[in-house]
């Protein structure tokens, strides 16, 4: 059953674009290390809460925006292997977070519901 690894991360809107491209470089490092895909996301509709929610969660200044992205992977056994593999990948040592990385969120989950659609498809 496929597996996923989901994070919510702090980003400065100053540093959306330095962002992008570790984003797209580490997609790289993760597609070599045998994930499946890798989604970012940049908080468009992300409204605050009281009790929770996303900024809460994160801690989120004025100046930041919330991403949500996840990695999916063919199994638990493989995100373990791959993990391995990208925290040791040298590709990503060029680059300084773009985020404070002490108020990341991240957690592996086990796929329960897994459902494609077609693009387009109503």
């Amino acid at each position: 059953m496929k597996y996923v690894d989901g994070y919510l991360i702090p980003v400065p809107n100053a540093k959306r674009d330095a962002y992008i491209k570790l984003a797209k470089t580490a997609a790289s490092v993760f597609k070599d290390c045998g994930a499946l895909s890798v989604t970012e996301c940049w908080g468009d509709d992300v409204p605050p809460g009281k009790l929770t929610s996303f900024p809460l969660a994160v801690k989120l200044e004025a100046d930041e925006s919330v991403v949500f992205s996840w990695v999916a992977w063919p199994s638990r056994e493989a995100r373990d292997s791959g993990m391995k593999q990208f925290m040791s990948d040298t590709r990503l040592q060029p680059y300084d977070m773009p985020f404070d990385g002490k108020r990341m969120i991240f957690g592996g989950f086990q796929a329960i519901v897994d459902e494609q659609f077609a693009e387009g498809a109503v």
